[in-house]
């Protein structure tokens, strides 16, 4: 991913600004610019699917450790003592697990479970959805940014045919303007 974002940022410092009109003068380096600008922009709409994906597995799995820390966190499991029954959880588990491995009795496995494995997952799923997040908006970033690129790159040549057109007419105007 990272050696994607470095090409991305590469040929998105060649398509903008001044570097565009010194690297994409010649209509072979414009069509270059071009198919370049395109072929990342449909690698950033395949990732963009992707980290969907991912940030969709991440919510339903923060969603359920956050369910098993309020188990863990509740007053009957705390003051009382009582079991965690993960029974209703059955269809998250393989099937070959046994009923009687669903019920968390023991103090220490308790403690286990809550403070060791739900506690620290849970903050880091929390992480991991917050860097997906930042992902998708990078990547809406970019694909918003090599589209703009592609259009520049695309009228680049018809702006300058529109300046030189200007220009001329500017010039016309102020030599009728001396005659008069």
């Amino acid at each position: 991913m990272g050696a994607v974002t470095l090409m991305i940022i590469f040929v998105g410092f060649l398509a903008t600004g001044a570097t565009r009109r010194r690297v994409y003068k010649a209509w072979r380096n414009r069509v270059g610019g071009r198919i370049s600008c395109a072929v990342f922009m449909g690698i950033i709409y395949v990732l963009q699917f992707f980290w969907i994906f991912v940030f969709g597995l991440l919510i339903v799995s923060t969603f359920i450790l956050t369910v098993f820390w309020k188990m863990c966190v509740s007053t009957q499991v705390q003051d009382n003592h009582q079991c965690i029954d993960l029974t209703q959880f059955i269809f998250l588990f393989p099937q070959s697990t046994r009923v009687e491995y669903l019920k968390i009795c023991e103090v220490r496995e308790i403690k286990f479970f809550c403070r060791d494995f739900v506690e620290k997952s849970e903050f880091m799923f929390m992480m991991a959805t917050f860097g997906v997040i930042l992902i998708l908006i990078s990547l809406v970033h970019y694909l918003m940014c090599l589209s703009a690129n592609y259009a520049h790159i695309r009228d680049h040549e018809k702006f300058e045919e529109l300046q030189e057109l200007q220009l001329l007419q500017d010039t016309d105007f102020a030599t009728s303007k001396e005659r008069f």
